[in-house]
């Protein structure tokens, strides 16, 4: 009964969740063949993916949108792939690809913090814990949109055609994304409040930072690593982005129920260890099943990382505060989930990947001294 509740109050968010998910597992999938069509380096590459973080427009875009704001940036998000798909068609290079990932990140970064934003809007007025089912529907449709898209691929069919086929699934999901007439937005909700941010805030933030960077850093190059490092074919390498979503999604489902009947503190910690132990195994495994089980793992620990802290810090400040400092600490966070694919190209250009993956294995390792920060911060009165 709880879950069929949870279902009911995130009706309108867990399609704005799933589209996210599905469009960046295609993009995971396609990355290998897209950079080498576009002739870019892992550096040129990780300043391509460099180009999505625009969510800064989200606020501005939230009120003047109101309540169409999810559905609106979820068909720009649409278009843009399109655009994207249309650029590699003709031939496009590093940089004109660049500026069309801009437009898909602004997309996809606005979406993001509206759908955020209004799901704490929902977690607060219905006091029931939801992020971990909506985070878990962007898993799974990654997973699905992941292991379909490297059949496609697979196939031989150009990321022009499953991008077009992935907007007209998302455009029949559209009207659903529409928030109910009751109520201001989220926006519009947030009261002015003391400009020093919470300690809470800044310590989940960061929490979620290293979480998202790991995340997305081993979306955008766990098939690169497959292909590349362990000399995996295309279906292999599509299936190690697959193999993280589904972890990604069991882990987020099963915390839905584990906020309810555990500390959430000791969940993030043991999250964080586990998390590190699968980076780590991904970046020195010798054949591509070992890697599959690393980003399995690594999956199922980042999974409830930054659900289970947005919740953490909704419980830290009041409740004029609430929906301001999940969105400070959203941004903190985000930077996280944009800046980790340029670091891992970087250090690929470099060192190669497995130095990449080491890299996000030592990031996530910082999270239990910051968890012990968090765990001592005071609620905000």
């Amino acid at each position: 009964m709880q879950i069929l509740r949870a279902l009911e109050h995130s009706r309108h968010t867990l399609p704005a969740f799933a589209a996210e998910g599905v469009f960046w597992a295609a993009f995971a999938v396609y990355a290998p063949p897209i950079k080498r069509m576009i002739g870019a380096s892992d550096a040129d590459f990780g300043l391509v993916l460099l180009a999505v973080s625009a969510m800064w427009l989200a606020p501005l875009f939230d009120r003047l949108v109101g309540r169409f704001a999810m559905a609106a940036a979820a068909i720009v998000l649409a278009i843009a792939y399109q655009l994207l798909g249309l650029a590699l068609f003709f031939g496009a290079g590093v940089l004109e690809f660049a500026l069309l990932m801009g437009l898909a990140g602004a997309a996809s970064g606005v979406l993001d913090v509206v759908m955020n934003a209004r799901l704490s809007a929902i977690e607060s007025r219905v006091n029931q814990p939801l992020m971990n089912l909506n985070h878990a529907a962007f898993s799974f449709a990654y997973a699905a949109s992941a292991i379909a898209s490297g059949f496609a691929r697979a196939q031989g069919i150009a990321p022009l055609v499953m991008f077009a086929a992935l907007a007209g699934v998302l455009l029949l999901s559209t009207p659903a994304m529409v928030s109910p007439r009751f109520g201001p937005s989220p926006a519009r909700q947030e009261q002015p409040g003391a400009s020093r941010l919470p300690v809470a805030v800044l310590l989940g933030g960061a929490i979620i930072f290293a979480g998202f960077l790991a995340e997305n850093a081993t979306e955008g190059w766990s098939a690169l690593h497959i292909e590349r490092s362990l000399g995996g074919g295309a279906a292999q390498g599509a299936a190690g982005p697959a193999m993280l979503g589904l972890a990604m999604g069991f882990g987020r489902l099963g915390g839905q129920f584990i906020a309810m009947r555990c500390a959430q503190t000791r969940v993030v910690f043991w999250a964080a260890i586990l998390s590190t132990f699968g980076a780590v195994l991904a970046a020195v495994a010798p054949s591509p099943p070992l890697a599959y089980v690393g980003f399995g793992v690594l999956g199922l620990g980042v999974s409830v990382l930054a659900p289970m802290v947005f919740s953490l810090i909704g419980q830290r400040v009041s409740d004029g505060q609430r929906v301001r400092a999940i969105s400070r600490a959203a941004v903190i966070g985000y930077f996280g989930f944009f800046i980790g694919p340029p670091m891992m190209g970087f250090i690929a250009q470099t060192a190669g990947l497995r130095a990449s993956f080491l890299f996000v294995a030592a990031v996530l390792a910082l999270i239990p001294a910051l968890l012990r920060g968090l765990r001592s911060s005071e609620r905000l009165n």
